[in-house]
């Protein structure tokens, strides 16, 4: 059958740089999709990630390997084949904890695979046990081949206004406008709020670039100190000098490298806001749409109350040639009524002469 994908996931690639071995380059200009694969055939596991048709990994999973997580979304691991270190930047903390799941539990697979070779090559004179060593048989479920943990883009619920009686047709216009201000205020803040992130996520930038410039000059200074302390050792006449200096120096090295796992710190930290600045810009942007939306609903609802208003002064109209249909059918009303009224005076008249 071949190799058969059994875990998918997205990710960007990066490697590192094979000159300086502590910069990484990227291999891939947006999250491409990394995948576990099982060679039946020769029983192993590999990492494949293709950008294009150009492999960007493939990396077989050995039992000295190791996985390691160096922040929230991004990992690594060494290939002492390809001669590199692979790193990955996940989209989120969930996606970079499911693939090292994954790395430890296929690392474990092909150490057992392995355990089960060597036993197989030293069994391979008995027939009967020749074919017990079969194929070592995937740990995942059916559900996780060619699975995907790509990300969900969580459903916005729209508010439903509610529907405007007759009588009360000044209501859906005055509730419009109210929520229309709300999130005009709303989204005035966030924009407030956007300046001031841009402004310290450029200061960050400035700073890291600076701490990045000083932490190359401190390794630079440790190495010479380094070579410096070789140096003293190989000159056997000025031993003690050399003891004294050594302890300095040593001290000096200690406080660098503390000094640099401090930047290393605040470095992180930086990271860590400029995900929070990147977080308010989505919000932003979610806040933007529901302010469009809302005033799409604000037109419409405009629309209604001027359908209304029509209705209304129609009505009014039709009410008022009513009254004054009213009002002429009483006065003949009134005159017919005082006919009768001098008919009857008249024939009581007539009564009493006869």
């Amino acid at each position: 059958m071949g190799e058969q994908p059994i875990f998918s996931t997205r990710a960007h690639v990066f490697q590192i740089d094979p000159n300086t071995k502590k910069n990484w380059v990227p291999t891939s200009k947006h999250a491409v999709t990394v995948s576990y694969f099982y060679d039946s055939t020769r029983n192993v596991y590999r990492i494949i990630s293709l950008d294009g048709s150009k492999a960007i990994i493939n990396s077989t999973i050995t039992p000295n390997m190791t996985f390691t997580k160096t922040s929230q979304k991004f990992g690594q691991w060494a290939d002492s084949r390809a001669n590199t270190v692979y790193g990955l930047g996940f989209s989120s903390e969930h996606h970079l904890s499911k693939f090292a799941e994954k790395f430890q539990e296929f690392k474990e697979a092909a150490r057992l695979a392995k355990e089960k070779s060597q036993e197989k090559m030293e069994l391979t004179s008995t027939p009967s046990q020749e074919s017990a060593g079969g194929d070592l048989q995937s740990p995942l479920t059916p559900e996780s081949i060619n699975g995907t943990d790509d990300e969900r883009t969580p459903d916005v619920t729209q508010n439903s206004e509610p529907r405007a009686e007759p009588t009360q047709n000044a209501l859906p216009f005055s509730h419009s406008s109210a929520i229309s201000k709300h999130w005009e205020a709303e989204l005035a803040t966030l924009k407030g709020n956007n300046a001031k992130l841009t402004a310290a996520l450029l200061e960050s930038t400035a700073n890291v670039k600076q701490w990045k410039q000083q932490l190359a000059a401190y390794q630079e200074e440790a190495e010479r100190l380094h070579k410096r302390v070789t140096e003293l050792e190989c000159v056997s006449s000025q031993a003690n000098a050399v003891h004294t200096h050594k302890t300095e120096l040593n001290q000096t090295i200690q406080e660098l490298e503390e000094t640099l796992k401090l930047k290393e710190e605040e470095i992180e930290r930086l990271k860590q806001e400029i995900d929070n600045a990147r977080e308010l810009q989505e919000q932003r942007d979610s806040l933007t749409q529901k302010l469009q939306e809302v005033e799409i609903r604000n037109k419409d609802l405009e629309g209604q109350l001027s359908d209304l208003e029509q209705r209304l002064e129609k009505s009014q109209n039709e009410q008022e040639a009513f009254r004054n249909n009213l009002k002429t059918l009483l006065e003949i009303l009134d005159g017919k009524i005082f006919e009768l009224t001098e008919l009857r005076d008249n024939l009581a008249k007539l009564l009493e002469c006869s």
